[in-house]
């Protein structure tokens, strides 16, 4: 019996907010904060960033808050170099973060304080993933769908993807190396930096590779 390349069944996500009541009004606070926060919260305020539509002047919410609220520019700097998809756990990016906070506060102890009602309030949020009801059996069907799908489409497929510890990679290499068996176009989604780009970017670079291995199958008499 001929085997059957395995559909892609797209995916979305969806963030509820949750409020864990803490809050913090200057940096020393937000530094303490994110020592204790949860992991929830600490995921919320990183990874998440992608899926809320920022543009990417800053890459976390802990940076925006510093740059915006707080005038911190040196340090709002600094957050966003950090990359969460360059770390193996949450904790490892909390690490992190609490690292360039007291760098910056040997240089600068006194830092400012947000008035009042902007401080930086700590939350966690539960994601709901279900699906969209598309499908695509090849590729041609797959970009044609990537233009429509909703953007927690590409975020969850794209960036959520590569938090799950056994994955480690993006769903879309995923399928086009073992769905499909291309494996050159799986490698060059997978070298895509996610940090680098918004949801919209990647849907983007996404859709110019497989425009452009579509284009090859047409020379080689593939399709």
């Amino acid at each position: 019996m001929e085997e059957r390349t395995p559909l892609f069944d797209f995916q979305e996500a969806i963030s509820i907010l949750k409020s864990t009541g803490k809050k913090a009004h200057d940096v020393n606070e937000l530094r303490d904060g994110i020592a204790v926060a949860s992991e929830e919260s600490i995921f919320h305020h990183t990874y998440q960033y992608f899926l809320k539509g920022h543009i990417l002047e800053y890459t976390n919410d802990f940076a925006q808050w510093a740059g915006k609220s707080l005038e911190e520019s040196i340090l709002s700097e600094h957050l966003s170099n950090v990359d969460p998809y360059s770390f193996k756990s949450i904790d490892e990016v909390r690490k992190e973060l609490l690292r360039v906070i007291d760098d910056y506060l040997e240089e600068f102890p006194e830092p400012r304080q947000a008035v009042a009602g902007d401080e930086f309030y700590f939350n966690e949020s539960v994601a709901l993933v279900f699906f969209q009801g598309v499908k695509a059996r090849n590729l041609a069907e797959f970009l044609i769908a990537l233009k429509y799908v909703d953007p927690g489409c590409i975020y969850f497929h794209f960036y959520e993807a590569r938090s799950r510890v056994e994955a480690e990679t993006d769903d879309f290499s995923k399928w086009f190396e073992d769905g499909l068996g291309k494996a050159e176009l799986a490698r060059k989604v997978r070298a895509i930096d996610p940090f680098m780009h918004s949801v919209e970017g990647i849907r983007q670079l996404v859709g110019e590779l497989v425009e452009q291995e579509l284009r090859r199958d047409m020379e080689g008499g593939i399709l």
